[in-house]
């Protein structure tokens, strides 16, 4: 079980992980969660903190407190992208963002697409050093990215136990997705729910997914992208039916894939090489007439063709020097 927990990784791929992580919570601030910083506007009688919030025990939020874990959080996860200083940034960006979390999630409402993600910023800063491209092998940073996968499939399995808990089978068969599309669906979800029910096949199918997903671990490694692209497959149908990203949990389920072998700053390099390849090979601008030298004798080498054609500035054999210095004469001529 520990060789399991700890399975060597190659450090390339630590740092791939680590870089798209930080660079997330970055993005996370300003583009999916900006609307944390609003809840200074609500009175504080309305705060109820989640269980960890009050264990420790964390302020109310105010307008102080949120604007200095924005921006603190923003440049110390931009920072951490860079690799530098892996465990101040990562434990520095796992606190904040920590903290910006029960903010978010304290006014009666929590998603579970943060688990994974929480999960790995909590194990990144644990993993140590590592650079992009770097094939040796790590336990440290192997389990950081083992227990973020185990986060990853207990988002899945605790959801679908959590539907039995509440629902009871009755979630499966009920109008839960119906009731989804109502309040947030697309054209395409419109169409799907015509169909005879379609729906209650789908939500079984659901309930299915979500209690098989820790086969995940089991399956041969060969077939275990495949896998992970199927789960990725069904939020991309969740996105384009009732519009719910999943965006946190679908960054930490990276923790599955070989990263190592997508290095953007390597293709980058190479396209600008090929861009400025063809400047670079380019042969110089002719700074003047060329001689012409009809090789004589058995002993000339610069072509069988007596058309060759050769720069001011090339060596030409012993044999031809004569005929070099009268076809210069002419071409001066």
């Amino acid at each position: 079980m520990t060789g399991w927990l700890t399975e060597a990784v190659p450090r390339g791929r630590v740092a791939a992980f680590r870089t798209l992580v930080y660079l997330f919570v970055a993005a996370d601030l300003v583009v999916f969660t900006p609307w944390v910083r609003t809840r200074v506007d609500v009175p504080g009688d309305l705060y109820q903190p989640l269980l960890i919030g009050r264990l420790l025990p964390l302020p109310t939020p105010d307008p102080a407190l949120v604007g200095v874990v924005f921006w603190v959080l923003l440049v110390a996860a931009l920072l951490a992208a860079t690799g530098r200083a892996p465990r101040l940034l990562g434990w520095t960006v796992f606190a904040l963002y920590f903290e910006w979390m029960i903010v978010a999630m304290s006014y009666g409402k929590v998603d579970h697409d943060r688990f994974g993600l929480l999960v790995a910023l909590a194990a990144l800063p644990t993993a140590g050093r590592a650079r992009h491209g770097d094939p040796t092998r790590t336990e440290a940073g192997g389990w950081a990215l083992r227990v973020t996968q185990i986060a990853v499939i207990c988002t899945y399995f605790l959801a679908a136990w959590a539907k039995f808990r509440f629902g009871g089978l009755d979630w499966a068969t009920g109008s839960v997705l119906a009731r989804a599309i109502i309040r947030r669906g697309t054209d395409l979800a419109d169409v799907i729910a015509q169909v005879p029910h379609l729906l209650i096949v789908a939500q079984f199918g659901i309930l299915a997914f979500e209690l098989l997903s820790p086969l995940v671990f089991v399956v041969p490694a060969r077939w275990r992208t495949a896998v992970v692209g199927f789960f990725y497959s069904f939020h991309l149908a969740t996105i384009a039916t009732i519009t719910i990203s999943f965006a946190p949990h679908l960054v930490a389920m990276t923790a599955f894939l070989p990263l190592e072998k997508v290095r953007p700053v390597m293709l980058a390099r190479r396209l600008i090489g090929r861009r400025t390849a063809p400047a670079a090979t380019a042969p110089p601008a002719s700074a003047g007439p060329t001689l012409a030298v009809e090789p004589v004798g058995p002993s000339a080498s610069i072509a069988d063709d007596p058309r060759a054609v050769t720069s001011p500035g090339s060596a030409a054999s012993p044999g031809s020097a004569a005929s070099g210095e009268v076809a210069g004469a002419d071409a001066t001529a």
